[in-house]
């Protein structure tokens, strides 16, 4: 089990930057272990995958965010971020850490991010 913490978020403008971030606390793993990754969930809509890394620092990512966001972990320091470039109001959400081992998913507390003139 892991208790994952995140920061970052808030309200920008289209074409604005974010940086979001993710920590592991009162981890039972070693964080270089965990399939990382990041979800975001729209109002009425259901969560959908954004991007993920694995400890070997492969990368995925949805279309919609591809060449706008970009997401990359520091093993050393149990975090994993997620950099928003060229925001679109589609892209506000709430946006979930995961940390996966095994097929057992672990959440952070979501963060909000709105992107409005």
């Amino acid at each position: 089990q892991v208790q994952l913490e995140q920061s970052g978020g808030g309200l920008v403008q289209p074409g604005d930057s974010l940086r979001l971030s993710c920590t592991t606390t009162k981890s039972t793993l070693t964080f270089s272990l965990y399939h990382m990754g990041w979800y975001r969930q729209a109002p009425g809509k259901q969560r959908e995958f954004v991007a993920d890394i694995g400890n070997g620092d492969n990368t995925n990512y949805a279309d919609s965010v591809k060449g706008r966001f970009t997401i990359s972990r520091d093993n050393a320091k149990n975090t994993v971020d997620l950099q928003m470039n060229s925001l679109k109001p589609e892209d506000t959400a709430t946006y979930f850490c995961n940390a996966r081992f095994l097929n057992h998913d672990n959440w952070g507390q979501g963060t909000q991010v709105t992107v409005s003139s």
